[in-house]
């Protein structure tokens, strides 16, 4: 089986499943061959023969790929290598929100706090002229009456666009996995009103300190922004218990 049989091995030994261990091979076996988006895999048969694993376990690796959006398995084709991982995150991400409790929320606006409040420096450094013309452009958005869902997805646009400064895709990614229950925070106990008037009023705000690059006040208004959305969730909290 060669090197990668014997990598399969080891990690048998260390407890990992046989499963586990052709889904490693197969990653190790794309990695080796420089292997890319549309690029085919070897068949099942090949793989079986040259991991020296069943079928099963080569087609229950196979599902794994797939749902971790690595791969596309056709009949009469094959696997096909793919890059749909971001989406799979994000559809796991969104099962697991149905509903948003206090660690939860404490643990998202606390990652938001880290991105949008502490990383000041960052975005005073990168920050141009078409960033703070785009952020204006989508606040402006909030100045016309739309359901609060729509509004939610507005807000949603800007903070977004705010984070895209930061110039660091990994960031940004996990950010967007995050949408599902960022979007539950911001819609909660809010109106329309509150989009069109405090919201659009704090964002205004927000936006000119971050442009005059006044650290002070773009600090203060982005945590006293986030941390309403803190005293919105109470205030929802306390009247479903009551």
């Amino acid at each position: 089986m060669g090197d990668i049989g014997a990598e399969i091995g080891t990690e048998g030994r260390a407890g990992r499943s046989a499963v586990d261990g052709i889904v490693a091979a197969i990653r190790t076996m794309i990695a080796e061959r420089g292997l890319g988006v549309g690029d085919s895999l070897p068949t099942e048969r090949e793989l079986c023969e040259r991991f020296g694993t069943s079928r099963n376990t080569v087609r229950e690796a196979m599902r794994i790929l797939k749902a971790n959006g690595m791969v596309e398995v056709r009949p009469k084709i094959g696997a096909t290598l793919i890059d749909n991982r971001m989406e799979s995150a994000f559809q796991m991400f969104s099962l697991n929100v149905m509903d948003v409790s206090r660690e939860t929320y404490d643990s998202i606006q606390g990652f938001r706090m880290l991105l949008e409040v502490t990383a000041w420096e960052q975005l005073f450094e990168r920050l141009t002229d078409a960033d703070v013309a785009a952020l204006h452009d989508i606040n402006e958005g909030f100045k016309i009456s739309v359901p609060v869902e729509e509004a939610g997805e507005r807000d949603f646009r800007l903070h977004t666009r705010l984070v895209s400064i930061l110039d660091n895709k990994a960031i940004l990614d996990v950010y967007r996995i995050m949408k599902p229950v960022i979007l539950r925070i911001m819609i909660r106990n809010k109106t329309r009103r509150v989009f069109e008037g405090e919201n659009y009023e704090d964002h205004r705000r927000i936006i000119e300190a971050l442009a005059a690059r006044d650290r002070v006040a773009y600090q203060y208004l982005m945590r006293s922004h986030l941390t309403e959305g803190y005293n919105r969730w109470t205030k929802a909290e306390d009247r479903a218990a009551t």
